[in-house]
């Protein structure tokens, strides 16, 4: 079902706005905008956008959701919190797959939702068949060592994530977040009990931890990892070895709880 007319009603007057107000402000004439609340006419895309934009609304949820059913909760990772994903095409209409190098990272915190910013980055085509051509793909490059095995300078692709309730427990996720820019985590989702996501490190060295679901500007689902660096049998082996022996470590560690569970049924009988 189409809400988008009944919609754009409700955010305009929730925002207290005639619509004279609103239709100055995506630059259209005022009689369209009733006649889109009334379902006499239907906006083309850029105007679907620009509203969108103006009222931080995904366009799946302005047109496919009553938003008047919705409450603050769920638009936070519902979409209602999302804007309007800025996308790059081809001279035919193809969408482009825009990648993110370390060094735009910074720049990508500030620009995640400027078109203009959005153009202006690399992009690419991968003609993989795991890639759904109905999803919006982006390239992250990582830094750091907090994801070994997946080595820093890597290329995450990843798939956009636009209800955040359908965030995975223990799958890998690229988060642009308020406090700490690009992150690349394995994601705990406990946004039904404490309204957060608790990030966790590959390599055992960093800690998890939590953040709020307000941190979260977007959240990408990682499909894939392209790497340049060729790992040499020793770094390897190293790499193998450092995982048996935490294995091990892990098992003597449960053999010693079962021990002190035993001594204290013991104690009590």
């Amino acid at each position: 079902m189409n809400f988008l007319g009944s919609n754009i009603r409700l955010l305009r007057k929730q925002k207290e706005m005639t619509q004279a107000d609103l239709a100055s402000k995506i630059n259209v004439n005022r009689s369209l905008i009733g006649a889109y609340e009334e379902g006499r006419s239907e906006p083309r895309l850029n105007t679907i956008q620009l509203l969108c934009s103006y009222f931080k609304v995904g366009i799946q949820d302005i047109i496919t959701k009553d938003l008047s059913n919705l409450d603050e909760e769920q638009k936070d990772v519902e979409g209602s919190k999302l804007r309007v994903l800025p996308i790059a095409v081809d001279q035919d209409g193809r969408e482009q797959i825009i990648m993110i190098p370390q060094k735009a990272s910074a720049g990508y915190t500030q620009g995640y939702s400027d078109l203009g910013f959005i153009e202006n980055l690399k992009t690419a085509q991968l003609p993989f068949q795991e890639l759904a051509t109905e999803r919006t793909h982006r390239i992250f490059q990582i830094q750091g060592d907090s994801m070994l095995p997946t080595p820093s300078g890597s290329y995450i692709i990843t798939e956009y994530v636009e209800n955040w309730r359908d965030i995975q427990n223990n799958e890998c996720y690229v988060l642009l977040t308020e406090s700490d820019g690009v992150v690349y985590k394995r994601v705990l989702n406990e946004i039904e009990n404490s309204r957060k996501l608790v990030l966790q490190s590959d390599n055992t060295e960093y800690a998890p931890y939590s953040i709020s679901i307000n941190d979260v500007l977007e959240v990408w689902k990682a499909k894939g990892v392209l790497s340049f660096e060729v790992p040499d049998r020793e770094t390897y082996h190293e790499q193998v070895n450092n995982k048996v022996m935490e294995v091990v470590n892990e098992l003597k560690m449960e053999v010693k709880r079962l021990h002190e569970r035993l001594d204290n049924s013991k104690n009590y009988s």
